[in-house]
This record gives structure tokens, C-alpha cells and sequence, in this order.
């Protein structure tokens, strides 16, 4: 009971769904082997983002539901990388580059914003994320982009919604097992972060904002920190995501991109003010793989193709009861 307890009932009676979808899929005509293949694919394309969220948990600035931000500074990076003509790592790891500075402004800016608001940064940050959304579907149509395959053909000028990556870094880490290596690097950073002197000053506002005062950290300036790490990390994230994919998705794409991920590290058992990389690991993995299983499990069973409408249905339905979980709730 006690080991019950420490896991979770709900995260055992999912993983336990899971598994039962693992088991059914043979019999309605899923091989297994491509079931643990996309599963794979969708983690790895999307764990990085939910990663991002650990900083701000432990900087005690609450779930990053303002995550957009981050990702616009993520697109701006990958476009204009392309922009440049870059191509394969150079491209990527340019994409990367770019980002970074762009993601540690917003997240500068986002953090500023926070402070000024403490005790309801979830509610001003979903308002940050999507506001960012907004301004970004004007930036993408003014901005000085020239690349013919990246604007409209019939206008000469603003970028187009969904932009090929191909030819440029698609694919660049090969498969899910180069992104799950590419994770485990910035994970075991984070890791390590949190092991030095600004990472045990994040968590210990996180944890105790008094105590924190108590000892001297600037509680402001370690909160910023925490939203800077996040929106870079997610920039980071969605590259990631866009070489697994094959597009660069722009204008309200990233609008929703924060509640998948938020949910899926509320799953694996963190709360508003604690998260660790189990966490993320357990979550995504669970959140991705209920997803993936269920609509092809499902209709294999009706013989009727209502896959992406079961998809949303059940993506909702875990977002909804993960948010319900937001205090850490067994």
C-alpha cells in the first residue's frame, strides 16, 4: 500500500490501460513493434518541451502555461536559419544558436511580468503565451524573410504557414533514439543544475519563499532565471520537434502547445511547485503512449476510422484530469 501510495493509484490504473492497449493491439491488427515505434517517436518529439517546464516548477513561478513564448523564440531561430541556407547540423544546431538569445530576452521580459504578478503567474502567463501567439501571426507576415520556398508565392513577402524543412535538417538526429540521447544530455544538465548554487537557490524559493529570503537569495532575480531556463529549453524543444516532424508550423500553431505538455508532467506525478526529470520521463511516456494507443486500438475494435477524433477526445480528457491534479493529488 505504502509503494501504492508513493506512485500514484491514477498513474498505476493509466500505465495499467497502457499495457492493456500494448496487449489488445495484435488482436485488432497493430503490429507491436510499429505501436513501440511511433510511441517512441511522439515521446521524443515532445519531452524536450515538457522538460522545459521543470525551472519554473522549481523557481516557483508555477506550470509554464506562457510555454508559446518560448516556442515562438524556438520558430524564430529555425526560420531564420533557414533564411541563412543553413543545412544539416550546421542548420540545426544554427537553429539552436539563434534561439538562444531570443528565448533568454522573452524570457526576460516574461519573467518581469511574473514578478509583478506574484501569486497568479498561471493565469497572467496563459495570457503572456497566447498575446505572444497573436503578435507573432503579424511578425510572421512583416518580417524581412526572402527565401522563396519559405513566403507566399503570390504576394512575394510574409512567411508561409507551414514551412519544409527538407533539404535543411530534417531528420537530422536520425530517429526517436537520437532525440531520447539528445533528452538525456539536457537532462542530465538540468540535473547538475540544480546541484549548484543558482539551482538550490530556485528550489529553495520554490519550495519556501521565506526561508529563501531568510538566507539572502533575491527572490526576483531567481525567478527570472527560472522563466529564462524554461523559454530557452522550450525554444530548444520545439527544434527538436519541428526536425521530427518535417515542418516549421507557424502563425496559431503553437497556440495550445503548453497544455499537452503540462498535463503530461502533471501525469508523471509532479505539482506546482515540485518536478523532476522522473517526472517528465513517466509523464511523456504515459501521456504520449495513452494517445498514440488508444484512437488505432479503438478503431481496429470498431472497424471504423475515428482516429483523430478519439485522439482528441483523449488528449482533452487526460489535459482535463491532469489539471484537476495540479497540487500533486494522488
Amino acid at each position: 500500500m505504502n509503494r501504492i501510495e508513493k506512485i500514484g493509484l491514477p498513474r498505476i490504473i493509466i500505465a495499467l490501460f497502457l499495457i492493456s492497449l500494448y496487449i489488445v493491439a495484435p488482436f485488432v491488427g497493430v503490429s507491436l513493434k510499429t505501436a513501440f515505434s511511433d510511441t517512441a517517436v511522439r515521446v521524443g518529439m515532445n519531452i524536450i518541451l515538457v522538460l522545459s517546464l521543470v525551472p519554473m516548477i522549481q523557481g516557483g513561478t508555477g506550470l509554464n502555461f506562457g510555454m508559446p513564448l518560448g516556442v515562438e523564440a524556438g520558430l524564430l531561430g529555425a526560420v531564420i536559419s533557414i533564411e541563412l541556407g543553413l543545412t544539416g547540423i550546421f542548420g540545426f544546431i544554427g537553429a539552436i544558436l539563434i534561439s538562444i538569445p531570443i528565448g533568454v530576452v522573452f524570457g526576460i521580459m516574461y519573467g518581469k511580468i511574473l514578478n509583478k504578478v506574484k501569486g497568479g503567474e498561471m493565469m497572467i502567463a496563459t495570457y503572456v503565451g497566447f498575446s505572444s501567439v497573436a503578435l507573432m501571426c503579424i511578425m510572421w507576415l512583416i518580417l524581412p524573410f526572402k527565401r522563396p520556398n519559405m513566403i507566399w508565392a503570390y504576394g512575394g513577402e510574409g512567411l508561409r504557414t507551414t514551412i519544409s524543412i527538407e533539404g535543411y535538417w530534417d531528420k537530422i538526429l536520425g530517429n526517436s533514439f537520437g532525440e531520447l540521447l539528445f533528452f538525456g544530455i539536457l537532462a542530465f544538465g538540468i540535473r547538475e543544475f540544480f546541484k549548484t548554487k543558482s539551482g538550490l537557490s530556485m528550489k529553495a524559493v520554490g519550495s519556501n519563499e521565506n526561508f529563501a529570503k531568510s538566507i539572502g537569495v533575491n527572490i526576483d532575480k531567481v525567478r527570472i532565471k527560472s522563466v529564462v531556463l524554461s523559454t530557452v529549453i522550450s525554444a530548444v524543444g520545439i527544434i527538436v520537434y519541428q526536425q521530427s516532424f518535417g515542418f516549421i508550423q507557424l502563425y496559431l500553431a503553437p497556440f495550445y502547445m503548453a497544455f499537452p505538455a503540462i498535463a503530461a508532467i502533471l501525469i508523471g506525478g509532479a505539482s506546482v511547485n515540485k518536478a523532476t526529470v522522473t517526472n517528465v520521463i513517466i509523464g511523456t511516456f504515459l501521456f504520449q503512449g495513452i494517445i498514440t494507443m488508444t484512437p488505432v486500438v479503438i478503431s481496429g475494435l470498431i472497424k471504423t476510422d475515428m482516429s483523430e477524433t478519439i485522439r482528441v477526445i483523449i488528449s482533452n480528457g487526460m489535459i482535463i484530469y491532469a489539471l484537476t491534479r495540479k497540487g500533486g493529488g494522488r
